[in-house]
């Protein structure tokens, strides 16, 4: 029974690297993910344009001018004149954030007065503008207390645990293990029986002395070994090509991505079982990933979605993992800490696994 169950698997592998298209399936989106979500994912500010229209010309405006030009988040200062100008600004997106400064912003500073100044901003862009007004407030917030020679009422000091630095890509590589093996083990379990029955295969495969379950086993497996392979390399390269920290368990992050791929191929193999073609096996894993994704918590945090889609995404298993991949690598989460969501992953798996078993076995009757 072993030896038939291995073949199967063995059989499952040949056939996902065979052909071009399937090599191409299991390493494009893996090295082009890693390659571009690390530098297009963040929502840091950088290159950006300020606006500017000044209509004071004493030393304080120009001072905190040349501050404001020699920032990171704003290499150019796009100088206008007139209110027309500034509104063109804005409404052509030559800049995303505008400042003006009146007429007498140097005079106030210059009698100790809290000089008052203008934030325009695109709510278009509206994450990127308020990050990019943060950092311009605390640049003129900065140059403010030392030109009067007092510090503010009251100062918040911010300390930003497991990330520092605010480092973006620390914040996408581990949700990256988890997207990525998603996808891995959702195309490989949901083309499987769709491929079976486009090639005529299918009814050979149910006449051989294999069971329904070993046979939903043999299309899991490869699965779980497609996905943990492509986590694994993330997971090397987020630590030594990223230089991303990993604080965590090694043992409990694999013992996670076990659980976890156990839930996807019971989705992948109901949404194969399902299908007759692998056309709609790509519609299917597009159905469900695209939900997920958003449900999982990646996009935008749970707590701030209504209450009906924080229930619903309880039942995403990417939301479980996720949270266990970033505690895994950020926060030192060992089995304990883990646990907590990695009970769900094997209550998710236990039903779509089981339903998966119910869909199969019926079809194949």
């Amino acid at each position: 029974m072993g030896h038939r169950l291995l073949t199967l698997i063995l059989k499952e592998l040949q056939s996902l690297w065979r052909s071009p298209q399937g090599r191409r399936l299991l390493i494009m989106p893996l090295f082009l993910q890693l390659l571009i979500f690390p530098f297009s994912s963040s929502m840091e500010v950088k290159n950006s344009t300020l606006a500017v229209y000044n209509q004071d010309a004493g030393a304080e405006s120009v001072e905190l001018l040349q501050r404001l030009g020699q920032a990171r988040a704003f290499p150019t200062l796009l100088m206008v004149h007139g209110d027309g100008a500034l509104r063109r600004a804005i409404d052509e997106q030559q800049a995303m954030l505008a400042i003006r400064f009146p007429a007498d912003f140097s005079r106030r500073l210059e009698s100790g007065q809290t000089g008052e100044l203008q934030a325009i901003i695109d709510g278009r862009h509206s994450n990127s503008a308020l990050i990019a007004f943060s950092y311009a407030q605390q640049i003129i917030s900065s140059y403010e207390t030392e030109r009067l020679g007092r510090p503010p009422p009251s100062v918040i000091t911010v300390n930003n645990l497991y990330n520092p630095n605010l480092e973006y890509r620390w914040f996408v590589l581990p949700s990256l293990v988890a997207i990525i093996s998603t996808l891995g083990a959702l195309v490989v379990t949901a083309l499987s029986v769709a491929r079976e029955r486009e090639e005529g295969t299918f009814e050979q495969l149910l006449v051989s002395p294999l069971t329904p379950g070993l046979i939903m086993a043999g299309k899991a497996v490869p699965g779980l070994l497609v996905s943990s392979t492509q986590a694994s390399i993330i997971v090397l390269a987020a630590v030594f090509c990223y230089g991303v920290p990993f604080t965590g368990s090694v043992l409990a992050l694999y013992v996670a991505m076990l659980c976890y791929g156990l839930a996807l191929v019971g989705f992948g193999l109901m949404i194969s079982s399902v299908c007759h073609t692998q056309q709609q096996a790509f519609l299917g894993v597009f159905t469900f990933m695209v939900p997920a994704t958003v449900l999982s918590g990646y996009m935008a945090p749970v707590e701030n979605m209504p209450l009906f889609f924080q229930y619903v995404s309880a039942a995403d298993p990417l939301r479980h993992f996720i949270v266990i991949v970033k505690g895994v690598f950020l926060k030192g989460f060992g089995f304990s800490m883990v646990w907590p969501h990695l009970w769900p992953l094997l209550v998710i798996a236990s039903v779509t696994l089981s339903v998966a078993y119910v869909v199969f076995t019926r079809r194949a009757v």
